[in-house]
């Protein structure tokens, strides 16, 4: 049995699960997300808890079982608090800010670089420096973030560019043995 499929997931207050056949519905005070999981996979509401099941021991059955399990508890967690990613800009001159729904970003380029917000996402810049990305769908999240990491992806030699919080650059060395035989 999957150690991640078997837990129950526990719905606090407040929160509402709709589950019709394979689509589920979650409505929380943050919003409501809707998915559908695959056909194969039981998904039961017993009183505040969610329970996933599957009908064999197929080596399908078993990979979905994790998968749908996570995914409702990470539809659960985004209704309730919310997701959010931290992205840092490093470089002389490299920044960020919020004007009107775009985030503004001048990244070295001769150009600035501009990404709208999309539906479900709010984009805020507490610092020059810093852009706080938050929704309350984990996969949303994390894409859009990766999209903005993507604008300019943090070099080897001076770490510049933008990064995740928290993320570790390997550094090389510039040229080395200058003036060695």
């Amino acid at each position: 049995m999957s150690r991640i499929g078997k837990k129950p997931i526990s719905v606090p207050a407040g929160v509402e699960v709709k589950i019709n056949g394979t689509e589920v519905t979650v409505k929380g005070p943050k919003g409501t997300l809707t998915k559908s999981f695959h056909k194969d996979m039981i998904i039961k509401q017993e009183g505040a808890e969610l329970i996933v099941e599957r009908p064999s021991e197929d080596k399908l059955h078993k990979s979905l079982h994790g998968l749908t399990r996570s995914l409702l508890a990470n539809m659960v967690e985004g209704v309730t608090h919310g997701f959010s990613k931290s992205l840092d800009i490093e470089g002389i001159g490299y920044r960020a800010q919020k004007q009107g729904k775009n985030l503004v970003m001048n990244l070295g380029y001769s150009h600035q670089v501009i990404v709208a917000e999309t539906d479900g996402i709010t984009i805020d810049v507490p610092s020059a420096n810093k852009i706080v990305i938050n929704g309350i769908d984990k996969q949303v999240v994390g894409q859009f973030a990766a999209e903005v990491r993507e604008k300019r992806p943090p070099e080897p030699y001076k770490g510049k560019g933008i990064r995740y919080t928290g993320e570790h650059i390997i550094r090389k060395e510039g040229k080395a043995g200058k003036g060695k035989k």
